[in-house]
């Protein structure tokens, strides 16, 4: 694994590995669904294309977001690549396709990196970069990727707030405006959280928008779409925080059962009003015979470190947990494994 310390090294490692991708091979980028996700994918492939890549493939996780799921596998085998981008989905030490080199730009703490491939993660950097942002700065010095800071800028919103400590957010805000920023991450994020899950609808909204505003102000079915989901997000959310926590030592417990990805929001409400606990928003109700779940903590309280401590017999592909940022992590675990986790948490299954 390449020991990238800083963007100077990023840029190094990542222009080194597409050197030797040729311009007529399929390059396909596996990407997150959430804004950050998104934007990454977005800001790559309008790069790869300026560069003069001229087979490449955007593919999205399912639900679950696991890039290592079989099902996940599949989807990038059947793109037919040449070369893999990973892209905010964290790194593991196994090959999404036998064979293919992979690279992986990420900003969640490293698992591994796949054989053959190169590692470029931000998590030890000081401040942390996401990854939409990350993937900017990378494409900056190799092809003109200037008007698209916007989409840069709604990935950072959304992963790191508006008080991000990166230039790009003021920057962005004094161009675009701060509401059309806002709007738009939150119209991006609606569609990864909505019931229905088209995630590649916002994608295509940030493709052919060239500007947050002139996508807000659309009437682009898309963005139609997107506002739907928006309300039905909203919706759901209002319903949610009705809910209580539950107490076992320093978690505090929300059980919801919600279509909609709303559990992560929850979390962070919670670990708001409850910064001494770490919050766990449960969602029972988001995919059928699995249990979906977000943590969030504040100050010391390592989330990643928690569980950690947990111990699952999981079959491969089965489910996962514990993996992204030491402030914020979840899963997705079948039922029975996810009580046995409770069970160890202190809660009754």
């Amino acid at each position: 694994m390449l020991d990238i310390r800083d963007l100077p090294a990023a840029r190094h490692a990542f222009a080194e590995w597409l050197e030797k991708v040729d311009k007529g091979s399929r390059i396909v980028a596996l990407h997150d669904c959430d804004a950050d996700g998104v934007a990454a994918g977005v800001v790559w492939q309008r790069g790869l294309e300026r560069l003069g890549y001229r087979h490449i493939a955007r593919v999205l996780p399912t639900r679950e977001r696991n890039p290592w799921t079989t099902e996940n596998r599949a989807r990038v085998a059947e793109a037919r690549p040449d070369a893999i981008c990973l892209l905010d989905l964290g790194s593991q030490d196994q090959a999404l396709v036998n064979g293919v080199g992979t690279c992986v730009i990420d900003h969640h703490r490293p698992q591994g990196t796949p054989p053959g491939g190169v590692l470029i993660s931000a998590y030890t950097w000081q401040p942390s970069m996401n990854t939409s942002l990350l993937m900017w700065e990378l494409l900056r010095p190799l092809v003109d990727v200037e008007d698209l800071d916007w989409v840069a800028a709604v990935g950072t919103i959304s992963d790191l707030g508006e008080k991000a400590p990166f230039d790009i957010v003021d920057i962005a805000k004094k161009r675009y405006t701060a509401k059309y920023l806002k709007e738009v991450t939150a119209l991006v994020n609606a569609a990864r959280r909505c019931s229905h899950y088209e995630p590649e609808v916002a994608a295509e909204a940030m493709l052919s928008h060239d500007s947050p505003r002139a996508l807000f102000d659309s009437r682009d079915p898309n963005v139609a779409r997107l506002k739907a989901d928006r309300v039905e997000v909203s919706a759901a959310l209002a319903e949610a925080r009705k809910v209580g926590p539950k107490f076992a030592g320093n978690v505090a417990l929300v059980r919801i059962n919600s279509p909609c990805q709303v559990h992560p929001l929850i979390a962070q409400i919670w670990r708001m009003r409850l910064p001494k606990y770490v919050s766990m928003a449960v969602n029972t109700g988001f995919q059928k015979d699995r249990v979906h779940f977000s943590m969030r903590s504040s100050g010391d309280i390592s989330v990643l470190e928690l569980l950690g401590k947990v111990k699952l017999d999981l079959a491969e592909g089965e489910g996962n947990f514990g993996n992204g940022h030491d402030q914020a992590s979840g899963g997705s675990l079948p039922v029975d494994q996810f009580n046995s986790m409770l069970r160890q948490l202190g809660f009754d299954a």
